[in-house]
């Protein structure tokens, strides 16, 4: 690893004056090669992709496609094809919903869906919507501690079971789920495997073989990527079953009778333009991120993580709500005060520049299995230091100070 005060000059949002950023997994900072990747793009060849002849469109469509292989590998897929550019894991998430309800596999009150109580809203809505939409059962596996229940989950997937969507991290408490465990119970029993790796991209080494997934989705911007850009990983196999679920110019090869004929894959499943300056951007984050290796980032930050919450649970009144076992955490460290409201402790903090998270993070009944409505949330990565920690625990005792 780089010495962090070098990583530092990376990321201009960081400066020079003590900027405290702890919010990653809202959003991560974005480092001056990819700033510099994106802008290229945008000065030098900035032209539609799959489209036209001359150079700028060529070279376009060369760094887009190069794209999609960079991603392949990031993930450990195992065809290029197999990557679909979205514009985040919200699009990704119910994108591959409505294909997986189009393409008829979820059999309309006969069968189920399985999620976990941990599941980020944009993972959970789509699902509650097609299980209303299809009279199907959605089954939650319940929390316990700060682990999955796994005795639960082995009896509510079953052979009627048809769907089961699980977050590898979540983006409250840090767990890093064992998607393995429950991917190999889900295909005992026939089920697709859908994966949230939003909050793991860019923190720990993906393989979506070694997880077991069928599909896979993960966000750009959560690892130095540009915001807009996001991925939809599908096995090849069941990718040729799914007929696409967004409409318009590009995915289209003919028409015959009338009727449109599908581009073949991935263009069928990319309707429209995409955000290429993006896609290109998220080419370089991986490079980026290779300069360090995930794995490393993920042993430093867990330095960091165990530290926070090691002091922040030394202040009287203060819970923290996160894997205390750092291995299996993300970098997250959650936390409710007893004397101040979440946004009360983030409002104070950001007056001497520590800037962290209030609130549900968009994964509501996570916080009701732990018996909170919010949390304030510190969130770290590979630019994040000691330093960092230090200023957090400083201002949550300066806020105990005016409380009290």
């Amino acid at each position: 690893m780089r010495d962090v005060k070098t990583i530092h000059k990376d990321f201009p949002q960081l400066g020079e004056h003590g900027y405290h950023y702890l919010d990653s997994s809202a959003t991560s900072l974005t480092p001056r090669v990819v700033l510099g990747v994106v802008e290229e793009y945008y000065v030098n060849y900035r032209a539609n992709v799959h489209r036209g002849l001359f150079k700028e469109g060529i070279r376009a469509t060369e760094r887009y496609e190069e794209s999609r292989k960079k991603v392949a590998a990031f993930i450990g897929a195992n065809d290029a094809r197999e990557i679909i550019f979205t514009s985040g894991a919200t699009e990704a998430s119910n994108m591959f919903v409505r294909m997986f309800e189009e393409s008829g596999m979820v059999k309309a009150g006969t069968q189920n869906i399985v999620t976990t109580q941990m599941e980020h809203h944009s993972s959970l809505i789509p699902l509650q919507q097609l299980a209303k939409r299809t009279n199907t059962k959605l089954q939650i596996i319940p929390m316990n501690g700060f682990e999955l229940d796994y005795v639960k989950a082995k009896e509510l997937i079953t052979s009627d079971t048809a769907l089961v969507a699980i977050i590898l991290t979540s983006n409250v408490i840090g767990t890093i789920n064992d998607v393995r465990r429950i991917a190999d119970i889900a295909h005992k029993h026939g089920a697709i495997v859908l994966v949230d790796a939003t909050a793991a991209a860019g923190h720990i080494p993906l393989s979506v073989i070694a997880l077991g997934a069928d599909a896979l989705y993960f966000s750009g911007h959560k690892m130095f990527a540009p915001t807009g850009v996001g991925v939809l990983w599908v096995n090849m196999a069941l990718l040729e079953t799914l007929p696409p679920s967004v409409f318009g110019g590009g995915m289209i090869a003919h028409f015959e009778g009338g009727e449109p004929i599908w581009a073949s894959i991935p263009e069928r499943f990319e309707a429209g333009t995409k955000d290429i300056g993006g896609v290109i951007g998220l080419a370089a984050a991986i490079d980026y991120l290779s300069t360090f290796g995930v794995l490393n980032i993920h042993k430093y930050v867990q330095k960091l993580t165990a530290n926070a919450i090691l002091k922040l649970g030394a202040i009287p009144g203060v819970q923290v709500l996160a894997e205390h076992d750092v291995t299996k955490n993300i970098g997250i460290v959650s936390f409710v005060c007893t004397w101040a409201h979440p946004h009360d402790i983030a409002e104070i903090l950001a007056r001497d520049n520590v800037a962290v998270r209030p609130g549900h993070h968009c994964a509501i009944p996570l916080h009701e299995s732990l018996g909170v409505h919010a949390t304030t949330r510190a969130s770290f990565h590979v630019y994040n230091t000691i330093e960092d920690v230090e200023a957090l625990v400083r201002g949550v005792e300066k806020a105990r100070a005016l409380f009290l």
